[in-house]
């Protein structure tokens, strides 16, 4: 240890915000029942601090910290802690908090699991335990529901960060910091507590390792060990077999053979050789040695169903048959066997397995590994565990040597793409043959394509250290602008923006002389860049015709990083058609940005790379050939999947979300972006996921789903003000007042949409902004502001006449319509349909008809209107446009029809609810909360939870603004009903009286 930085102790608890609340029901229902719950997860994910969360939380009673006697024992019995509990809990609910249970002895676990059985919901008792989850839970605690502790994602490690280090770190150190956590708070603290003042701000290089074992095993609670050195081999091959590999899992094959080449014993047939005894079916050959007994000693079944024999090789001597041999060893709890994979419990206690175990063992372990691997033809991942197992008292020179040898063999065999090995896989390759290299620049170029790698594998957080690791001024031009390429692609995707374009235009100017195609397509990355901030003048600066370059390819393996390497590896074509096309229409010469953006679409005809497909799909889109940008997204999403670039999924699907609202189409829009966001959270791309959550609330913009909007809104914003997404914003600002549109509140979307569309400095995206001028002039228009309107008309003719947007055309006539005097509007409507007829797409021609219909009937042509409107309620319900449907239901309503649809059903449906669910709906619809209506009821707000999803499944609705409206409906035709039925009884008196 170099020194130590002091980390601030009243820190905050971070990312947490399900598991809270799933406490928190937990305590607020305490004062009308009874209930329990377990916090697992595995060491330092903060079971503990939780439990001190909860009970400071708590108010309505006493709180009871519940332990075992010394040494983890039982010193009461099940009646005394009973009586116990009862007795606090009669005057007032208790909670009962038992941290760490899972290090209580049998008798303790049993005597609290019975007094916890015995305990009805009435007594107003509360347990809280926290378990680990590095290891089996205990059967006592099985049957309790739990809350699930998960690592951070990044945003919450990255908050922590800064709160513990008043956001002092040195970027470089925070992105190494950052990944050498792994989203595990107690290490993260445990990193930053092991550094200096000077190390933590980049001025002292950092220790190696970063997560050092000292580390591991003070946050792990010591370093795991199995009960007999077996197990203790056990667990160290798989966790040593786990770095090579792409999953949390090993094949059980792999550390069966390694475990016999680790433990041999001459003469002696492939299952006793090792020592091992028989093992004839439990998955992992042998057993006796290796810590996994037969199947009836191991608990793993049958052994005749796993289906995972020992291996028998030429030559090899007989199988010894079951039940011959010692008695073995059950697996280890740290580890869990599911068919033929091996896994840890807990990814923390695998690194601190491996990092804990003696040097010479360890680097025993990757040789027998090693050896295994090469046997069986996977050259890289035996070549990864030959360098781990290489050090020890060699010379200094042979050993150099053998290093050096080595390095450059993982080198090769990492770029060889005949090769099959995952982006991954890849990465770790590279970096290790990075750290074995002497070679300032060689270094550099190394740990830049494990980057590369690493990003195209969607590990951005993995990517960033190893570009800081890449940093060396003595490396040649070309290899700190591949570099600066790679950090500004991951910085695009996960970043400020802007300072993805500087470093894209760095790249560029470093690649120009060496290698002109690579610097073309860094400085189209870098276009793009600029268009996500919205900066026009950088883009088109970034855009300016390029320098004459040399026509030939790219040299072999400079395909470029991530999204920019297919287009770099393409004859340079794609990149400059591209780059013309888009700065033509940026700079509104649209008649000569047709043909090279429709070259690039061509092209993607033809190709099976995902980064072309994507350029295709993006030229498409700003030509509006929405058909052709679903396509070449479609063709993206699956050549991305096929090659494991899970980097682009989230982009494919970004492209094909955007291509399905152009079309109109929202629910597959929406689907396409529910996945994206997904995938775009789970890859460490923010940027992208803020695109995904505005395409979801434009989507639920025009449901009824208000909550949703605001929710998808107010994230994407957050990530956009931060990281300067011009064109996301705008996209979810647009969502929010077509939210008020839809909502009859014209004048909240009128001042919404004002700030977007209207000459300032506040105007929204300039390619974005014209896709709202439609909404803002139906709002402007009823909210008053007609002059506003106007305004915005003749820049959207323009972009109505390119052909861009296949709804422009239709919706320049509605929009000309609403402004219209009276004895123009009438062909205006009309002639708006005619154009939605060819352009297609139910949305907008349903708004046009609404509009259409409100005209007529304002105009007293009552049949006219009742038809238009009819015809845009269908449009409404095909296209799943809830809001905009009940506008057409109103409507009908006021010309005295009766308007078929869901509120017609709804007395019926109602019908079908319990009578509990039926009070909890009445509440609902008159505002309450759920909290408010489990005081009303008098249960707790998880009962009313479940009861409302299962209204909303059992009556179609989304929102609890729908249910309102169909409770009002329901009530409003049982009003009708009862007047009716007065009416006829009345009519019966009547006529019995003449009778």
């Amino acid at each position: 240890m170099t020194g130590e930085t002091t980390v601030r102790t009243a820190v905050r608890i971070h990312g947490r915000s399900t598991q809270r609340k799933a406490l928190r029901a937990l305590l607020d229902a305490l004062p009308h029942h009874g209930g329990h719950l377990v916090v697992a997860g595995e060491p330092g994910l903060g079971r503990t601090t939780l439990l001190r969360w909860a009970a400071r939380s708590f108010r309505a009673g006493p709180v009871l910290h519940l332990g075992p006697g010394p040494g983890g024992g039982a010193r009461v019995t099940v009646e005394r802690l009973l009586d116990t509990l009862r007795a606090a809990s009669a005057a007032a609910p208790v909670l009962v908090c038992a941290d760490d249970a899972h290090l209580w002895d049998a008798p303790a676990r049993t005597a609290l699991d019975r007094a916890v059985r015995r305990l009805s919901t009435a007594d107003r008792v509360g347990l809280l335990l926290s378990v680990a989850s590095d290891r089996a839970v205990a059967p006592e605690f099985a049957r309790l529901p739990v809350v699930h502790l998960d690592p951070l994602a990044p945003a919450g490690a990255a908050a922590l960060l800064d709160d513990a280090t008043d956001g002092v770190a040195a970027p470089a150190v925070r992105e190494q910091l950052l990944a050498e956590a792994e989203g595990n708070p107690a290490l993260l603290v445990a990193l930053v507590r092991r550094l200096s003042p000077a190390e933590l701000r980049g001025h002292r290089p950092l220790p190696r390792p970063l997560a050092d074992a000292a580390a591991l095993a003070e946050v792990a609670g010591g370093a795991p060990s199995g009960p007999s050195a077996h197990a203790r081999d056990l667990l160290l091959t798989v966790a040593a077999a786990g770095r090579a590999e792409d999953g949390t899992d090993v094949d059980a094959g792999l550390v069966h053979d390694a475990l016999r080449h680790l433990r041999p014993e001459p003469g002696l047939g492939p299952c006793a050789d090792s020592g091992l005894g028989p093992c004839a079916g439990s998955g992992l050959g042998p057993c006796a040695d290796s810590g996994l007994g037969p199947c009836a000693d191991s608990g793993l079944g049958p052994c005749a169903g796993s289906g995972l024999g020992p291996r028998t090789e030429p030559g090899a001597g007989p199988r010894a048959e079951p039940g011959a041999g010692p008695r073995a060893e059950p697996v280890p709890d740290h580890l869990v066997l599911a068919g033929d994979r091996l896994r840890f419990r807990s990814p923390l206690v695998r690194r601190t397995v491996h990092a804990t175990a003696a040097p010479e063992r360890r680097r025993a372990v990757h040789r027998a590994l090693a050896e295994v691997l090469e046997t069986g033809g996977h050259r890289l991942t035996g070549l990864l565990h030959r360098s781990w197992s290489l050090g020890g008292p060699e010379p200094a020179p042979a050993s150099a040597d053998r290093l050096a040898a080595v390095a450059d063999r993982l080198a090769a065999v990492a770029a060889d793409a005949a090769v099959p090995a995952s982006h991954r896989l890849r990465a770790t390759a590279y970096a290790r043959s990075a750290e074995l290299t002497a070679d300032g620049a060689r270094r550099a170029e190394r740990y830049t394509a494990a980057a590369e790698q690493a990003l195209l594998a969607g590990r951005p957080d993995r990517a960033r250290p190893l570009l800081a690791a890449a940093r060396d001024s003595a490396a040649p031009a070309a290899v700190r602008g591949r570099a600066e390429w790679v950090r500004g692609v991951t910085e695009l995707r996960d970043g400020p923006v802007g300072d993805a374009h500087q470093s894209l235009l760095l790249a560029a100017s470093l690649l120009a002389a060496d290698a002109p195609a690579d610097a073309a397509a860094a400085a189209l990355a870098a276009a793009d860049a600029a268009w996500a901030a919205g900066d026009l003048p950088a883009c088109l600066a970034t855009l300016a015709p390029e320098p004459p370059h040399r026509p030939e390819n790219p040299a072999p393996g400079s395909d470029g990083p991530a999204d920019a390497r297919g287009a770099a590896a393409h004859p340079a074509a794609v990149v400059h058609d591209h780059r013309v096309g888009m700065r033509a229409l940026l700079e509104g010469r649209l008649d000569r940005a047709g043909a090279p953006l429709g070259q690039v679409v061509e092209r993607g005809r033809s190709e099976d790379r995902p980064q072309t497909l994507l350029r295709s799909a993006a030229a498409a889109l700003l030509l509006g050939d929405v058909d052709a940008a679903r396509s070449g997204g479609a063709r993206a999403l699956a050549a991305a999947r096929q090659l494991g670039s899970d980097t682009l999924v989230p982009q494919a699907l970004e492209y094909l979300a955007y291509a399905e609202l152009r079309a109109g189409r929202h629910p597959q829009a929406r689907t396409h972006a529910e996945e994206g966001l997904r995938t775009a959270l789970r890859t460490g791309q923010r940027n992208t996921a803020a695109h995904h959550r505005a395409v979801l609330a434009l989507a639920a913009s025009i449901e009824e789903e208000p909550d949703v909007v605001a929710r998808h809104v107010t994230a994407a914003l957050d990530t956009a003000r931060r990281h300067g997404l011009a064109q996301a914003a705008t996209l979810a600002q647009w969502a929010a007042a077509r939210a008020d549109l839809g909502r009859g509140r014209p004048y909240d979307a009128a001042d919404r949409l004002g700030l977007l569309v209207l000459p300032g400095p506040a105007r929204g995206h300039f390619a974005v902004w014209r896709l709202a001028v439609p909404c803002f002039v139906e709002a402007a228009v009823l909210a008053g502001r007609d002059e506003d309107a106007r305004a915005v008309l003749s820049d959207f003719a323009d972009w109505a006449a390119f052909g861009a947007d296949p709804q422009a055309a239709a919706q320049l006539a509605r929009c000309h319509a609403l402004l219209a005097p009276g004895e123009h509007a009438d062909a205006l409507y009309r002639r708006a349909l005619d154009r939605h007829d060819e352009a297609g797409g139910d949305f907008e021609r349903a708004r046009t008809a609404l509009l259409y219909g409100k005209w007529l009937r304002r105009r007293r042509r009552p049949r006219e209107a009742r038809g238009r409107l009819g015809t845009a309620l269908a449009g409404f319900e095909r296209c799943g446009a809830g809001v905009w449907a009940a506008q057409a239901r109103d409507e009908l309503r006021a010309l005295g029809a009766a308007p078929q649809g869901t509120g017609t059903g709804a007395p019926a449906r109602l019908g079908l609810l319990t009578p509990q669910q039926l009070r909890i709906v009445r509440h609902v619809a008159e505002g309450a909360t759920n909290r408010e209506v489990a005081l009303a009821l008098g249960v707790s707000t998880r009962t009313v939870d479940y009861h409302l999803r299962k209204v909303f499944a059992a009556l179609g609705v989304r929102s609890r603004l729908e249910l309102a409206r169909m409770v009002g409906e329901a009530e409003q035709a049982h009003e009708v009903q009862g007047a009716r039925e007065t009416r006829r009884v009345g009519s019966y008196e009547k006529t019995g009286a003449e009778h």
